[in-house]
């Protein structure tokens, strides 16, 4: 078996059997963000409060998955100085930090009651969100598929 050094790239520090743990976790805060932002769409458009219910639960499933995603992040940014070195890494962990920063802003917003919920801050604050994401989504592929990271070839 072939260790990750061999081929020169950054390696993941938090791995389970070889295989790095923050990039099997990204995908759930993304998509429940995603999510809580499409519901807010939906619950502007038609006041059912379900849809509010939906949101806010989103938002809090974005929160803990997200938590979990940033302790291995945290471990592989702090664990391994070439991964701090990438060019890429220090911006995407700025903008996963302020996504979670405002996302739990959010949360607050979404305890209210009824209309006011959602309806702009809490419509603004998960279009705020998933615009970072995306961003941040952009250069956290820019470490693996430009730099190599935790890529073992």
């Amino acid at each position: 078996m072939r260790d990750e050094t061999d081929n020169g790239n950054p390696r993941s520090t938090a791995r389970i059997f070889g295989h790095p743990i923050h990039p099997m976790l990204i995908p759930f805060p993304v998509a429940f963000f995603i999510g809580a932002f499409v519901t807010d769409i939906i619950y502007a458009q038609t006041a059912y409060l379900m849809w509010q219910y939906f949101s806010i639960w989103l938002i809090t499933a974005g929160l803990i998955m997200g938590g979990l995603a940033a302790v291995f992040g945290f471990i592989d940014y702090f664990g391994n100085r070439r991964i701090r070195a990438l060019r890429p890494a220090t911006p995407h962990m700025l903008l996963n930090l302020l996504a979670m920063i405002l996302s739990l802003v959010n949360a607050f917003v979404h305890s209210r009651d009824g209309w006011q919920a959602v309806v702009p801050t809490g419509i603004i604050l998960s279009g705020i969100v998933v615009l970072i994401l995306l961003v941040s989504a952009w250069l956290g592929g820019s470490m693996v598929y430009r730099h190599g990271a935790a890529v073992v070839e």
